[in-house]
């Protein structure tokens, strides 16, 4: 297929006011631009901003990234008319494109049915979101339901990341093409690098945006456990601000074993993943958790709730499975990894699964595919 002008707008997009809402996405629009011209456009309203509309327009990664910044309010409807005219300031400045490739079935989504509609632009839908896996049928109310079925319906197909925000999009009602296109993982990033040391004690590692959902704490107090039965080992855990684990540490008195750190590149969060002897998360829900993946890219086995995508990224050989919520089968599966108890594949296996799976070169693949049936 020819290079072709796609253009990304996402409902989550790293900015100033987020930093690393939607890397995934990002990293998505990375893995196109190996084989097609991709620029990408994104709207975001900042309450400290004094001018209504301000505009960022750099290049991130060698592609071209406009952010149009508009000053919120406390009246959403103010604010869904402030992000659309932000779209369309920005779409002015832009190449043409091919074809729209959006992202997350949110309101700002409308400006991709806006494009369809009044420039006959093509676009398609990458979907992310847990709000649309088949158990959160009732998320955000019947009204966004409509709404969200409807933008996906005028897409010219919908590409939820896991085989379970699939059958999600499918009770919604969407009626367009479905095909499941992964989240990328940079494996030039996440990889087997010897020159980076592996801590003498064993590590366990979790990296997240720390919300509650995602259950930082539980893992804490399993730590704490594991640690009173007498194990020695480490926790490092962190990702985003750390500050409400730091006083459930303190009053734990376990600071000699559990450390906490803050927002990381992609560089680093790989480094402590090879630093690392085992991955944890233990999340509520999960599309597809990108950080098991890019752990097993690096050589490392993990552990994670059994919930939604996750069943379908990680194997047995690759990691332990244990119920959600369940904090004593979380205990077991730490006691088991400190124990060497399980066998899994050998680093340079997990990270070939991942390579000929999640790498830029085999989801830009998928995509490109995608994109000629769409334009052909």
């Amino acid at each position: 297929m020819e290079r072709k002008n796609i253009l990304f707008i996402s409902s989550w997009f790293p900015n100033k006011v987020e930093p690393s809402n939607g890397n995934f996405v990002q990293r998505h629009a990375e893995a196109v631009s190996l084989k097609h011209h991709v620029e990408i456009l994104h709207s975001i309203g900042d309450f400290h901003q004094k001018d209504k509309y301000l505009m960022d327009d750099q290049v991130i990664n060698g592609i071209r990234t406009l952010i149009v910044y508009y000053r919120n309010s406390k009246n959403p409807l103010q604010n869904f008319y402030r992000r659309m005219t932000a779209y369309k300031m920005g779409f002015a400045k832009m190449k043409k494109p091919d074809l729209v490739h959006a992202n997350v079935l949110h309101n700002s989504m409308f400006f991709a049915v806006y494009l369809t509609k009044k420039f006959r632009i093509p676009f398609v839908i990458s979907e992310h979101w847990t709000a649309y896996q088949e158990n959160a049928s009732d998320a955000h109310g019947k009204l966004w339901r409509f709404f969200a079925k409807w933008i996906a319906n005028h897409s010219a197909a919908a590409l939820p990341v896991s085989e379970n925000l699939k059958k999600g999009l499918v009770v919604l009602g969407v009626k367009r093409p479905i095909k499941v296109v992964s989240n990328v993982v940079d494996t030039d990033v996440f990889k087997l690098n010897k020159e980076v040391k592996k801590r003498e004690i064993f590590t366990f590692l979790h990296v997240s945006s720390l919300v509650e959902r995602k259950n930082p704490d539980k893992i804490i107090e399993t730590a704490k456990k594991l640690f009173d039965a007498g194990y020695k080992f480490r926790l490092d855990i962190g990702g985003s601000d750390f500050g409400h684990l730091e006083k459930q540490i303190s009053s734990f008195s376990a600071t000699d074993y559990i450390s906490t750190f803050g927002l990381l590149p992609l560089s680093g969060v790989a480094e402590k993943m090879q630093q690392s002897h085992t991955l944890i998360l233990f999340s509520e829900n999960e599309t597809q958790g990108c950080v098991l993946v890019e752990a097993n890219a690096c050589g490392i086995p993990v552990i994670s709730s059994k919930v939604g995508g996750v069943p379908e990224f990680v194997n047995q050989n690759a990691g332990i499975l244990v119920e959600k919520d369940n904090v004593e089968s979380l205990y077991v599966a730490m006691e088991k990894m400190l124990l060497c108890k399980v066998d899994f594949a050998s680093p340079e296996i997990l990270h070939q699964q991942i390579e000929e799976k999640y790498s830029k070169d085999k989801i830009s693949t998928a995509f490109s595919e995608i994109y000629e049936s769409v334009l052909k």
